[in-house]
C-alpha cells in the first residue's frame, strides 16, 4: 500500500465520516441511491430525501414497480430531475435484465441507465470490493491538487489522463476506506475555497499545497452558457381545484406537473379576454437553474363555482395535457420546487 493511500485510509478511520445513513452497508441499492442523490447536491439536503425515498421505495423491486409519477413526487424539490427518471429506468433494467440484483463489476454497472463511470466505481468498490478508482467532483479536486494536474478537465483526454493517475494510486487492499477517505477529504478539508491544508493528512505530498497554488486546481475552462426565459404562469382555480399540466418528457422539469405558461403578458391577455372570474397578480420571481434564469409572473385566476363546464373546457383547451388537482393532490404529485413553495404560501 502506497504511503499516500495509507495516510488517506488512516485519516478516514480516525476522522472521516462514519455515521451517514448510506455508510456501513454493502447493499448496492442504498449505495447507488446515495451516489445519485449526492450528484450536484449537498449532503445536508440529501439526508432527509434519502430516508424518505427509502421508506417509499425500500428496494430496487419496489422502485421498478412504482409509477414514474410517484418517483418524481418523492424526488420533488431535490432538483436535476433527470436523475430520478434515470433511476427509475435503471431499477427496471436491474429487475428485468439482472433478476433484481445489481451487477458486481464496475464495467457491467456502467451499462445501466444513468450510471456513469464514477458512480459505477463507487458501487463496485463499496459493495463488491473491486479495486477501481472513482473520480467525482470532490476526488477530482483532491487528486488534481496533490498531483498538480494542470490538464483541462473540460477535455475528455485530460480527464482520461487523471483517471489513469487515480488508478495508479489505488492500494492493493483496503479499497473501501481509501475510497471513502478521498471522498471525505474533498467534502471537508479540501474544499474548493479556503482548504484547511494544515489538517490534511497528505499535505506533505500535495504539490499544490507546497507551492500555494491550491485555487488553480482543478483546471476546467469550459463554462456553461447561461440563458434567460420569461413567462406568465397561470394558477387557474375552479371549485377548489387547480389546473396543472404535465410537462414534456424532455427539457426543464421534464414530466413534472406544473402551471400552464404563456410566453408574454399580451398572449395571456388575449387568451383570458372572455374568461369569467377575476385574476390576481402574485409576486414575480426569478428561478435560477444551472444554465437558466427563469423569470415567472404568476397570476391566480379564480373562476366562479357555477361556471358552465363547457366554458371551463374552452379555457383549458390551450393546455390539453392537464387535469384538475385539489391542493392536497397537487402537493402529493411531482412538482417543481417553486410551484410547491407557491402552493404552500
Amino acid at each position: 500500500m502506497s504511503a499516500f493511500a495509507k495516510k488517506i485510509s488512516a485519516w478516514q478511520k480516525r476522522q472521516g465520516r462514519h455515521d451517514l445513513p448510506w455508510q456501513n452497508t454493502r447493499d448496492p441499492y442504498r449505495v447507488w441511491l446515495s451516489e445519485i442523490m449526492l450528484q450536484q447536491t449537498q449532503v445536508a439536503t440529501v439526508l432527509g430525501y434519502y430516508e424518505q425515498f427509502l421508506q417509499r421505495f425500500p428496494d430496487v423491486d419496489a422502485l421498478a414497480a412504482a409509477p414514474l409519477d410517484d418517483v418524481l413526487a418523492c424526488w420533488s424539490g431535490l432538483g436535476y430531475y433527470s436523475r430520478a427518471r434515470n433511476m427509475h429506468r435503471c431499477a427496471q433494467a436491474v429487475v428485468q435484465s439482472h433478476g433484481g440484483r445489481f451487477p458486481g463489476s464496475s464495467a457491467e454497472l456502467t451499462e445501466l441507465p444513468g450510471i456513469g463511470r464514477s458512480t459505477a466505481a463507487a458501487i463496485a468498490a463499496f459493495c463488491f470490493g473491486e479495486r477501481v478508482a472513482i473520480l467525482d467532483g470532490n476526488v477530482k479536486r483532491v487528486l488534481s491538487r496533490v498531483l498538480a494536474f494542470d490538464g483541462d478537465l473540460a477535455e475528455s483526454r485530460q480527464e482520461r489522463a487523471l483517471w489513469s493517475q487515480a488508478t495508479d494510486l489505488l492500494p492493493d487492499q483496503g479499497i473501501e476506506p481509501y475510497t471513502q477517505g478521498l471522498m471525505d477529504l474533498g467534502a471537508t478539508l479540501c474544499s474548493a475555497r479556503t482548504p484547511t491544508c494544515l489538517l490534511c493528512p497528505v499535505q506533505s505530498q500535495c504539490a499544490a499545497a507546497r507551492t500555494g497554488t491550491q485555487e488553480r486546481y482543478p483546471v476546467k475552462t469550459r463554462k456553461l452558457k447561461r440563458s434567460r426565459r420569461e413567462h406568465v404562469w397561470l394558477w387557474l382555480q375552479w371549485r377548489e381545484q387547480i389546473w396543472l399540466v404535465q410537462r414534456p418528457d424532455t427539457g426543464v422539469w421534464a414530466m413534472l406537473w406544473s402551471l400552464p405558461e404563456f410566453a408574454c403578458v399580451a398572449e395571456f391577455d388575449a387568451a383570458r379576454a372572455d374568461w369569467p372570474g377575476s385574476g390576481e397578480p402574485l409576486p414575480s420571481f426569478t428561478h435560477t437553474l444551472t444554465h437558466l434564469d427563469w423569470t415567472l409572473h404568476p397570476v391566480r385566476w379564480t373562476v366562479p363555482t357555477d361556471t358552465d363546464p363547457t366554458v371551463i373546457s374552452a379555457m383549458t383547451r390551450l393546455h390539453p395535457s392537464g387535469r384538475w388537482f385539489t391542493r392536497e393532490q397537487a402537493l402529493a404529485a411531482g412538482l417543481p420546487a417553486p410551484l410547491r413553495k407557491l402552493l404552500l404560501r
